[in-house]
Parts: structure tokens; sequence; C-alpha cells
């Protein structure tokens, strides 16, 4: 039990160095990282529906 409450004092400790962002870098963040996604997501999805539309070509 002692070991696992000297862990936590230890992280406890090693959160203090940690460089938080602000909320306005977190939102920022958030949004990139949203904007990302969905420019992905479009992309896949368009070279997906050009194979489905040429593997119907071929086999149909």
């Amino acid at each position: 039990m002692s070991r696992f409450i000297t862990y936590l004092r230890e992280t406890r400790g090693e959160l203090k160095h940690v460089s938080w962002p602000t909320r306005r870098q977190a939102l920022v963040f958030t949004v990139v990282v949203i904007i990302v996604s969905l420019a992905t997501a479009a992309y896949l999805g368009l070279f997906d529906y050009i194979f489905e539309k040429l593997l119907q070509a071929f086999i149909i």
C-alpha cells in the first residue's frame, strides 16, 4: 500500500512540471483535430466511392 501512495505522490509532483495548454490553445487544437479528421474522412470517402464505381463498372 505504501508503494501505491509513493507512486501517487511522485505522479502528483511530476504533473506540476507539465506545461498545460491554455484554454484558447486547447480550443484551437481541438478545432484543428476536428477539421483534419473531417478532411481525412472526406478524402477516404471519395476514394471509396470512386473504387466502388470502378468495381461496379467492371463486375456488372
